[in-house]
């Protein structure tokens, strides 16, 4: 009774290590007696127990942190530079088979490949221009992981870590040309209000009326401040027309006054 009930267990355990299920994002790569059969899932795998052995890969996007690289750019200046790395398998079988540990192998990759595109370009193309190091550093990856079965889908540079000195000097730039564009704008203002006041000069030559009108209009904004005295010279030529009108009353007196006598 001992000897069928072991047999009927051995049986069991044999057909439960011929089952696999995988999942939707899963692949089981199949070797029968050391060659390679092919890929399957996802479901239910069926395997010759004792004759074929499986490897299981994932199809998900894999995020990997690049660590930080120590680097020296083009124009001598030493800084720590890391990324992050999205990349998935799309040949589940390469993936095996071309390569031992394609995640070692991955990584490996990514930062000899960071560390020779930093050294290539100076700091401030480093800074202003990162969209396109990092396209160039997605393309070399991707270009040397695609006989492994590998999409690299994108790279970023996370942070660049500068020494202390140079972050003093960039903040004395960016003060230095804060203030010229201050400066600038200034000077900007003050043309354009020059340029006006040229223009309302040349009106009010051309137009004498016209500085009467101003200088009434600088009263009433005067007279508006309450708590304040203003002594304002008051231009004689306000005056005119009420003395041209009194002098020409007066010569019409005197006219009707020689009328009379005659």
């Amino acid at each position: 009774m001992s000897l069928v009930s072991g047999i009927i267990i051995f049986v069991v355990l044999l057909l439960a290590s011929a089952i696999r299920i995988l999942k939707e994002y899963e692949r089981g790569v199949i070797f029968r007696l050391g060659r390679l059969v092919g890929s399957k899932g996802p479901g239910i795998i069926l395997l010759i127990p004792l004759i074929d052995r499986m490897v299981k890969t994932t199809l998900r996007t894999v995020v990997m942190d690049v660590p930080p690289q120590d680097v020296i750019t083009k124009d001598n200046v030493s800084l720590q530079v890391n990324a992050v790395l999205y990349f998935r398998v799309v040949n589940p079988e390469k993936s095996v088979v071309e390569i031992e540990n394609y995640l070692f192998a991955t990584s490996q990759l990514s930062q000899t490949t960071l560390r020779s595109i930093v050294g290539q370009v100076e700091l401030d193309e480093l800074l202003v221009e990162r969209d396109k190091i990092n396209a160039e550093l997605q393309a070399i990856i991707d270009q040397h992981s695609d006989p492994w079965g590998i999409k690299v889908s994108l790279v970023e540079i996370k942070h660049i870590d500068l020494p202390e000195a140079m972050k003093r000097a960039m903040a004395r730039q960016a003060e230095a040309e804060r203030e010229r564009r201050a400066k600038v704008i200034a000077a900007e203002g003050e043309f354009q209000a020059a340029r006006q006041l040229t223009n309302a000069a040349k009106i009010i030559d051309e137009n004498p009326s016209s500085l009467q009108l101003r200088f009434l209009q600088t009263l009433v904004e005067i007279s508006a401040e309450k708590n304040s005295t203003t002594i304002f010279p008051v231009p004689i030529d306000l005056f005119t027309p009420f003395l041209n009108a009194y002098a020409e009353e007066q010569q019409k007196k005197r006219e009707e006054g020689g009328r009379g006598k005659e």
